[in-house]
């Protein structure tokens, strides 16, 4: 194809795209898909250490219908400034910049608030270590298997593209494998795990008294009684059911771009600031949806109540949670106005996601210490109303009679596992029946579901530590 039927192309989707959902909606596609982008290369360059072309390759080849506009992206990365330009024929331009500490924030051109930089934190961890600095190889030859399996890719697309697995029991990992130029010091991005990280700042400061679940959520900008988004609590942002009209975050694909979500997201600086100006499509507590503004609305409470400024949430965020649970390798990457970026852009190792998901198979204490609320694990996981995916309150769910959750369950999981899920592949699945926590991170469609294997890694892991057992029994 010659690069003007390539340019055609390109602005006949567009124009159809802007026909189908509106001028002012398609606008905003080349930014929202040069932004994700270019967010995803600065942070898995510049903090994960990844090839870049291969991330590309990787990224775009798991999101679909992104081929009908990927050939058109151009990238740049400035390894001495530490930034990534993304650009889409002229007619979309995003910009990444890396800080050190601080990961990777877009930069639309109107500056972004200065964050301290935060001490190391040397404090011994409350939580008992789960391995030894050298990977564990699969304590079993089942184990083993499982992970070869997990690891080998199908003769035809869909790709798993599995980038690391971790596996504990009773609190301890007995098998670990990582793609490539990938470690167990490698922080990956979680994508949309990282709303179970917001779900637990959330349960620390709801125990320290700093927040409540139920009665109107403490925002400012709907502080009117008459407003009707006065209305809106805690518990309903936690369960995607406050009811803004931001449109969808279910899918990770080219016609997500023109969700409004996605302009908050990738278009706009102060991404709180814009989704607190969204009117309500269904009144708080009516209907589920499960959308990314509901946890940077969550993410900004928690930067008040901890203090006010970027580096006080990111220091509670550390003291509270990451430092009693010894990850060491967490980056909580922020908006420009210097908000923590709580729907996607939490980095950690799979390790480090192992041991945030010990932390509720525990109960939500580590090492004799509560971190989160009496009873906090199961208000999680107990399934919302209406929510056909099977979702909790910032973990996904096997609990109820959801599609979803029947779905996971036929096709193998144990009725009680709920788990952090992110997009195109990433999972911290917490098992407590068999006393499991199962990390995966890939790059991986979302579609069909049994794209990424991970139907058929639960069920090989449960079965393989189940016949472990049997064997030790009858030594």
């Amino acid at each position: 194809m010659t690069r003007r039927r390539k340019i055609v192309l390109l602005a006949t989707t567009i124009a159809a795209a802007g026909l189908a959902l509106g001028a002012a909606r398609a606008r905003d596609l080349p930014e929202v898909a040069t932004g994700f982008v270019a967010d995803i290369l600065c942070s898995e360059t510049f903090v994960s250490g990844l090839d870049p072309q291969r991330n590309f390759a990787e990224t775009t080849d798991a999101m679909p219908g992104t081929s009908l506009i990927s050939w058109a992206m151009d990238y740049r990365v400035d390894s001495v400034r530490k930034d990534v330009t993304v650009t889409l024929f002229g007619l979309g331009r995003s910009h990444a910049v890396y800080r050190e500490g601080l990961g990777c924030t877009l930069e639309h051109g109107a500056g972004m608030t200065a964050v301290e930089r935060l001490p190391d934190d040397k404090r011994p961890a409350l939580l008992p270590e789960i391995a030894g600095p050298a990977i564990v190889p699969p304590q079993s030859p089942s184990l083993a298997a499982a992970l070869d399996r997990a690891f080998t890719e199908p003769a035809e697309p869909p790709y798993r593209r599995t980038r690391a697995i971790v596996v504990m029991k009773d609190g301890r990992i007995i098998a670990e494998r990582y793609a490539d130029g990938i470690g167990p010091e490698t922080p990956l991005l979680g994508f949309s795990m990282t709303k179970s990280v917001i779900s637990a700042l959330i349960g620390v400061l709801v125990r320290q008294g700093k927040l409540k679940l139920e009665g109107p959520a403490s925002i400012a900008a709907w502080k009117n009684p008459d407003d009707p988004r006065h209305a809106i609590t805690v518990d309903q942002l936690l369960r995607h059911t406050a009811g803004l009209a931001l449109g969808s975050s279910l899918q990770a694909s080219l016609g997500s771009a023109f969700e409004p979500v996605n302009r908050m997201k990738f278009v706009e600086t102060d991404m709180v600031a814009y989704a607190e100006t969204i009117p309500l499509e269904t009144a708080p507590g009516a209907a589920w949806n499960y959308h990314d503004g509901n946890m940077l609305i969550l993410s900004h409470l928690i930067r008040a109540a901890a203090g006010g400024s970027p580096a006080d949430a990111l220091a509670f965020a550390r003291r509270e949670l990451f430092a009693p649970l010894g990850m060491r390798r967490v980056v909580l990457q922020l908006d420009g106005a210097g908000t923590i970026e709580g729907s996607s852009e939490m980095l950690a190792s799979a390790r480090d996601w192992a041991r945030f998901g010990q932390l509720y198979l525990n109960g939500g204490v580590a090492g004799g210490k509560r971190i989160l609320p009496e009873g906090w694990v199961n208000y999680s996981s107990r399934a919302t109303p209406n929510a056909w995916v099977g979702i909790g309150a910032g973990f996904w769910t096997n609990q109820g009679d959801s599609f979803g959750a029947n779905f996971r369950v036929e096709h193998g999981w144990p009725r009680d596992a709920f788990f952090a899920k992110g997009t195109i592949g990433q999972y911290t699945i917490v098992i407590p029946s068999e006393q499991l926590v199962i990390v995966r991170m890939g790059r991986s469609p979302n579609w069909p579901p049994q794209a990424d294997g991970v139907f058929d890694l639960v069920h090989d892991v449960v079965a393989a530590t189940r016949e472990k057992g049997k064997l030790a029994g009858a030594d």
